[in-house]
């Protein structure tokens, strides 16, 4: 095709095995897509596309991507906010007879193709941000050079647990995997999965990983880096890694941990951040730990 579709945040252009997705640069654009630049989505990473009604006379055309060919989405899990899906076009409505057309053109693409759109995909097809990569975390501050990742403690936010174990660095071929929990949710982390050793169940002891909060770990920046991280460890296993254990019930926990963590989410209540509901009931059940 090679057409350009422009949308809002967004420009898309269908070439004959891929699209190019190039995001603006601008206040209101998404940051992670500012973040992200443009992406090239290969076909065989798409399942389907749909068309349907937006909202404030808009229409969406998204591009549905398989299973297991996107290290963003497979890092991001499902917990992105609609507004930041990076497959998601908004058009004004008066383009919705030029969306459908673009979108029966794709789907009798993917129609054509050899591989079964429905099924999960064996590697990853759409490349990763490439590294140098790095945030800054609520208790210290990741760096990821293509090979390496590195977090080095913070003195304020660190428990005491993390302090003791020393600032780590990992090797990709150490590693089975990487967890990334949103930090716009509660007790967001990005952790790192040995192959050695099961993870410790509290993000905030265990030395291989790091935890968000008030601002730390933004969605733009500590994402791309769990994309880049997993999509790496993935080039070093031939064969689906097995999925790390998960512990039944926790380690009985440091009290002055306890009192760390009980004193940051009474900073985060205070700020607004987090509403009563929730300061009572993260509250309880860290006090429910000792």
């Amino acid at each position: 095709m090679g057409d350009l579709l422009a949308g809002i945040h967004a420009t898309w252009e269908f070439d004959t095995d891929s699209v190019l997705m190039r995001f603006e640069r601008g206040i209101r654009t998404p940051k992670l897509f500012q973040s992200l630049r443009e992406r090239r989505i290969p076909h065989a990473a798409l399942s389907s596309v749909t068309l349907t009604p937006g909202k404030r006379s808009t229409v969406v055309l998204r591009a549905v991507p398989r299973p297991g060919a996107d290290p963003l989405m497979e890092a991001a899990a499902g917990q992105l906010k609609e507004g930041c899906d990076p497959y998601r076009l908004v058009l004004p409505a008066e383009r919705e007879v030029l969306a459908e057309y673009y979108a029966d053109e794709l789907r009798a693409l993917l129609d054509a193709a050899p591989e079964e759109p429905d099924e999960p995909a064996h590697r990853f097809l759409v490349t990763a941000p490439e590294a140098p990569l790095n945030f800054k975390a609520y208790d210290g501050r990741a760096g990821f050079d293509g090979e390496r990742i590195s977090f080095r403690w913070s003195w304020t936010g660190a428990s005491s647990a993390k302090w003791k174990a020393g600032d780590q660095t990992y090797r990709v071929g150490e590693l089975a995997g990487i967890e990334w929990r949103s930090p716009e949710a509660l007790d967001g982390y990005l952790r790192l999965v040995p192959r050695a050793t099961a993870p410790i169940a509290q993000a905030d002891q265990d030395p291989a990983a790091v935890v968000f909060g008030l601002g730390y770990g933004p969605v733009h920046e500590s994402l791309p880096f769990a994309a880049a991280v997993l999509e790496s460890i993935r080039r070093t296993q031939p064969e689906p890694a097995e999925p790390a254990p998960v512990l039944a019930n926790a380690v009985r926990r440091d009290p002055a941990d306890i009192a760390e963590r009980i004193h940051h989410l009474g900073e985060l209540h205070q700020a607004g951040l987090v509403t009563d509901a929730e300061f009572s009931a993260k509250k309880a059940e860290l006090l429910a730990e000792l």
